[in-house]
């Protein structure tokens, strides 16, 4: 597993005093507010404060004090460090099922998970096997999602 994981953008400024505006990739914008340091190409920034505006993560990072080194910033993939993330039992970051064999409830491999898509209704796993399977991440289609083994059982239905 990687020691970084992807958690955002940062999409734009906020204010004059060098604040980031950053569309947060997890479940809640206020995810990113229990962590000390943000990652930026490995490099870690000190997350300063962090507040959510409308969605989005608005964070003061160390070293970062005006709206040009703020600029300098954007369009930048947020990372945050394994470690110190905090979830939920029976949770897991949807990183970490990338690649995962998917199976039915038989026990039949239908091929491998190779991107999530996040629509506004639920996620979208993308199975390519034979052929590409498109899975709503719903409880009516995942039966189990076991992480350490890299499986994720599903039901189908006809004409998936």
């Amino acid at each position: 597993m990687r020691k970084y994981l992807e958690a955002g953008k940062i999409v734009n400024t906020h204010g004059i005093k060098g604040e980031v505006k950053i569309q947060p990739w997890a479940d809640s914008a206020d995810f990113l507010k229990s962590f000390r340091y943000l990652y930026i190409d490995e490099k870690p920034y000190k997350l300063l404060s962090g507040r959510v505006h409308n969605g989005f993560f608005i964070a003061q990072l160390e070293g970062v004090s005006d709206v040009n080194a703020a600029m300098a910033l954007k369009n930048r993939i947020i990372h945050i460090d394994r470690a110190e993330a905090k979830i939920p039992n029976g949770s897991f970051f949807l990183q970490d099922i990338i690649g995962a064999d998917v199976v039915d409830e038989n026990g039949n491999k239908i091929g491998k998970l190779t991107d999530i898509l996040q629509m506004p209704a639920s996620n979208v796993y993308v199975v390519t096997g034979e052929r590409e399977i498109l899975i709503p991440a719903v409880p009516q289609f995942i039966i189990k999602t076991d992480v350490a083994a890299g499986v994720v059982t599903v039901r189908l239905i006809e004409g998936m």
